[in-house]
């Protein structure tokens, strides 16, 4: 018998690996002469740079950047297996994991370390890009990218604006004489699961910049920040990002990558798995087992655990679902998609079991589903 177990990561508390190891441990017990084959997924989002790197027998590269408040930080990205194809997360650069809950200040945190990751990139030769960004602290436009890689926002006298949002509003023109050449000559997929507008009720500030510190009374302050810079865009570059779907992402970034990185959109779990050669590797397998640390209806659209299950369906291999915990309203409208679904928290293991000793309860659990399975 043979079994693919391809988790995402469970938020807080397991890597996908991790949760991958987990399961497979479990499965393991109930029977040893399992075949197992461990394939981690995620959608984009952090642990996408690990994922791919597992899959294709890559490595990393690392490299000293800012992070989102300007301290240095050691930071990586990936090498796929081919050698000619980059993965940057932007998380690890200018995620928000990087700072403390009271370090959150949106007004200055810059994406500037992703562009130096980026341009670390370039220094190595690399002209074929994923970039993930998901997980970010900022909300500037992606403007610390831009400058990072050559890009000077000027007031009317010409002089370089501060660096941030309030600088935002001085901007009367961009300039491109230290614009690196190099990424003419550089194609980037951008691996992303959000699809909002750059600015708007549904735009970066409104719906992820409170997460990140831009407090309520705040939201329209920086919403006014982006139309402004959007407007300069749109004049130079005839790119209207403004409701344009993604340019929303991670604070503006995505509206960065396409208007001065010519970057195409990806599904991020779809992408991950085109990269991993996924519908291959699943081939012959009795189970595939997935899973996360929350499923609930958003689940259904777009996540990691429902891109396996789109690929496992395609060949008829029943599919669980193990996750960490699973909305109880949802269960049913999950359970019209996979073969079983399972949370680890609930009756034998207590939700702060689950949290506390996350990977001896994920493999108990598993242990518990897989035996029930060969029964």
């Amino acid at each position: 018998m043979k079994v693919v177990i391809s988790p995402d990561s469970f938020k807080g508390t397991l890597t996908a690996l991790e949760a991958a190891q987990a399961i497979e441990k479990g499965i393991k017990k109930a029977d040893e002469n399992v075949e197992t084959v461990l394939l981690p997924v995620a959608d984009g989002g952090e642990g996408t740079v690990d994922a791919l790197v597992l899959a294709t027998n890559g490595h990393y590269i690392k490299t000293t950047v800012l992070d989102p408040l300007g301290r240095e930080i050691e930071a990586s990205f990936g090498v796929l297996g081919n050698q000619t194809t980059c993965v940057i997360e932007m998380a690890s650069a200018s995620g928000i994991t990087l700072l403390h809950n009271k370090e959150r200040n949106p007004k200055i945190a810059s994406s500037f370390g992703t562009g130096q990751l980026i341009k670390c990139a370039l220094d190595q030769g690399f002209r074929d890009f994923i970039i993930c960004i998901g997980g970010s602290a900022t909300n500037d436009a992606g403007v610390g990218m831009l400058r990072a890689l050559g890009l000077r926002l000027i007031d009317g006298l010409g002089l370089d604006v501060q660096k941030s949002i309030e600088g935002l509003f001085d901007v009367k023109g961009l300039d491109f004489s230290n614009w690196d050449a190099r990424l003419a000559e550089s194609k980037i997929a951008i691996a992303c699961d959000v699809d909002n507008p750059l600015v708007g009720e549904k735009g970066a500030s409104a719906v992820f910049g409170p997460q990140k510190g831009v407090q309520e009374d705040e939201v329209e302050y920086f919403d006014q920040a982006l139309t402004y810079f959007a407007d300069i865009v749109e004049k130079v570059k005839g790119v209207r990002l403004h409701d344009y779907k993604g340019a929303g992402a991670a604070g503006g970034m995505g509206g960065a990558l396409i208007a001065f990185l010519q970057g195409q959109f990806h599904q991020g779990i779809h992408l991950v798995l085109d990269v991993m050669k996924y519908n291959e590797k699943i081939q012959g397998a009795d189970y595939v087992f997935t899973g996360e640390g929350k499923s609930d209806r958003q689940t259904l659209h777009g996540k990691a655990p429902f891109g396996v299950l789109k690929c496992a369906k395609d060949h008829e291999i029943p599919t669980v679902l193990l996750s960490g915990c699973i909305d109880e309203q949802d269960k049913s409208l999950l359970a019209e998609h996979y073969q079983e679904i399972h949370s680890v928290a609930g009756e034998t293991i207590s939700t702060e079991k689950a949290m506390k000793e996350a990977s001896s309860s994920l493999s108990q659990k598993a242990y518990e589903v897989f035996s029930k399975l060969i029964d």
